[in-house]
């Protein structure tokens, strides 16, 4: 069986994320994308267009002083532009560490990401993890 295309986006996508290539991460999306952020921690948001929702990114790695990596567990796809993505992701801050499963609800257009969508197990978890804005 073949892999249909928004499923092989999606995990190229991650694969250029845990390589920290954002060059690539960004061509794989729309120039006015939006990724989500849930909860209410420093990181929390709503960052439209490319360059912020890449800015995002390299905040999460700053953050975590390079050591974020979010290993991609599924992809499903509807065949109608949208894409659901489950992972684990890992990070250290300080001398806090954390493991949480979280996914992506993805929506697809042109061939590009348009939309990302966050979800975490724990948001209250999350949130203590990042913190507030210093």
């Amino acid at each position: 069986m073949s892999e249909h295309p928004d499923s092989a986006l999606v995990r190229r996508s991650y694969a250029a994320f845990g390589k920290g290539d954002m060059e690539t991460v960004g061509s794989l999306m729309t120039a006015d994308c939006v990724h989500h952020s849930p909860g209410s921690s420093q990181v929390s948001g709503h960052y439209k267009g490319r360059d912020n929702v890449l800015g995002h990114f390299g905040k999460l790695f700053e953050l975590s002083g390079g050591s974020l990596r979010v290993e991609l567990k599924d992809v499903f796809v509807d065949g109608r532009g949208h894409a659901m993505a489950t992972h684990k992701w890992f990070a250290e801050r300080g001398d806090r560490g954390i493991e949480m499963k979280g996914g992506l609800f993805i929506t697809i257009v042109g061939g590009k990401i348009s939309d990302g969508d966050e979800c975490v197990e724990d948001i209250d978890e999350a949130d203590a993890f990042w913190g507030t804005a210093d």
